[in-house]
């Protein structure tokens, strides 16, 4: 980062060099101003030089100002700069000094459960005594065997053969098939909680997900029957954690799981099984819960916890009910079906903002707080008729642009709201402790606005009501103690 640091602050250098020539072409026409106007009337030139003299130390003190606003912004600048550039270059890195999350966009499909029936299907073909004739070596019929093809599916049995009788050939087969049935679940009971945590470093943010499900199912024959379940894996979540699979209070070992858990078993007739699904991953951006066929939902109860806004899949299942924590920190979102019949998925996407685009916003918003700074504390000095020095408001100027570039250089170890919020109250603090004790009671509030105007492009998705409140705050602060004085 200290690399692309100097390369940004030689760009800078770079791009205040070109506005050199401009600044001296402005001071050599107002030489050539005053010049032409000695000539043409001597007395006006020497009261306006003689004004000019006796202004020149405060002009130079509040020019003073205007060159730490400046330095302020291109130390901004440069720190927006390389924080970008530093961002850019872990995304596109081959190698990384910190664990990445380990799932993206995850799907739980919906698990199935069937009814396994053994069914024997039989086919006989006679053949013409010509075909007979034709193709017979020696009565060896069972020869012909092997060429006549396999059964498709799971055989159980499988019984074949020739019979003559007289001049009439005929070939048999029966085939025992194992065969599933599906069996609408009686009810699902799914409990998904997703906490989205912000990496230090500026790696995408991700989310540790939980998943803890109850299903039953019943046997619908009037005798005892074997029976199927099975839990398909989920797909895009990595590596999974703590996983259990708990059938009839028996915890069962998955296997190899390739594809998924089952479980497969005699049920009485009537009977009901219940199983327990949990397990723990890590996903980012989206989670969805997929059905597996169009089927006809009994009893679904799944509720989503996050504290994340969340947005829906377009022609998804929309929630049933969706509620929130009173600072919106969490969020419960829940889908209450019952006797519904749909091929409808549960899928919600977390749309939280590309962190380079995010963290570009904060460091643009610095750069006009500090210019806001500057100019709430003089209209703040002046509807309160206080005494502004311009050398205090430079160094306080100075100390807000310093917690700025700290907050950007502090979202390499910490994530970006706790490095960005170090760094505005750094800021505020240095700016409130240049100040004088006099001048600490009335600009707080100004100084306050403009550190916490960065930070609302980290709410994710409010920045603009923030803003809009922090200018009505601005304002009205700004203007209700004024009246007061001239009213007193």
């Amino acid at each position: 980062m200290v690399q692309s640091t100097f390369a940004a602050v030689l760009d800078a250098l770079h791009d205040l060099a070109r506005l050199a020539l401009p600044a001296g072409l402005l001071l050599g026409a107002g030489l050539i101003a005053l010049l032409l106007l000695s000539l043409l009337d001597r007395p006006r030139a020497r009261a306006a030089l003689g004004w000019l003299t006796a202004q020149a130390p405060q002009v130079a003190a509040w020019c003073l100002v205007a060159l730490a606003l400046g330095a302020g912004l291109l130390a901004v600048t440069v720190t927006r700069r390389a924080v970008d550039t530093r961002l850019s270059a872990q995304q596109s890195a081959r190698y990384a000094n910190a664990a990445d999350p380990d799932g993206g966009q995850t799907a739980q499909q919906a698990p199935s459960a069937a009814l396994l029936e053994t069914r024997t299907y039989t086919r006989s073909l006679a053949l013409p005594r010509d075909v007979v004739t034709r193709i017979g070596v020696n009565d060896g019929w069972s020869q012909l065997l092997p060429y006549l093809g396999g059964a498709a599916g799971s055989v159980q049995d499988l019984q074949e053969g020739f019979t003559r009788q007289g001049e009439t050939l005929t070939y048999s087969r029966a085939v025992t098939l194992l065969t599933e049935r599906p069996v609408d679940l009686d009810r699902a009971a799914i409990r998904a909680n997703l906490a989205f945590t912000d990496p230090a470093g500026g790696r995408a943010s991700f989310y540790n997900a939980a998943f803890d499900a109850t299903y039953a199912f019943t046997n619908p024959l009037d005798e005892a029957a074997t029976m199927r379940f099975f839990f398909p894996l989920p797909q895009g979540s990595g590596t999974l954690s703590g996983f259990q699979f708990v059938v009839n209070g028996k915890p069962l070992r998955p296997g190899t799981a390739l594809e998924g858990a089952a479980w497969e078993g005699e049920v009485p007739a009537r009977g009901t099984v219940r199983v327990q699904v949990r397990y723990a991953h890590q996903g980012a951006r989206a989670w969805s819960y997929v059905l597996s066929r169009r089927e006809a939902l009994r009893d679904l109860d799944l509720t989503l916890t996050t504290n994340r806004p969340a947005k829906f899949q377009r022609y998804a299942l929309f929630p049933t009910s969706q509620t929130r924590t009173v600072l919106g920190s969490q969020h419960t979102l829940r889908w209450r079906l019952t006797d519904v019949i749909t091929a409808q998925d549960v899928a919600v996407v977390f749309t939280g903002g590309n962190l380079r685009e995010t963290l570009h916003k904060v460091h643009l918003g610095q750069a006009a707080a500090l210019g806001l700074a500057a100019l709430l504390c003089v209209l703040w000095a002046l509807t309160r008729r206080l005494p502004l020095r311009p050398l205090t408001l430079t160094m306080s100027l100075l100390g807000l642009a310093l917690g700025f570039v700290l907050g950007g250089v502090l979202t390499a170890y910490l994530p970006p709201l706790l490095a960005e919020g170090a760094g505005s109250l750094t800021g505020l603090g240095l700016a409130w402790l240049l100040l004088s004790p006099v001048q600490r009671r009335y600009l707080r509030v100004p100084l306050v606005l403009c550190a916490a105007l960065p930070l609302t492009f980290l709410s994710g998705g409010h920045a603009g009501l923030l803003v809009t409140a922090l200018a009505t705050l601005a304002l009205l602060t700004l203007q209700w103690p004024a009246r007061e004085v001239r009213a007193a």
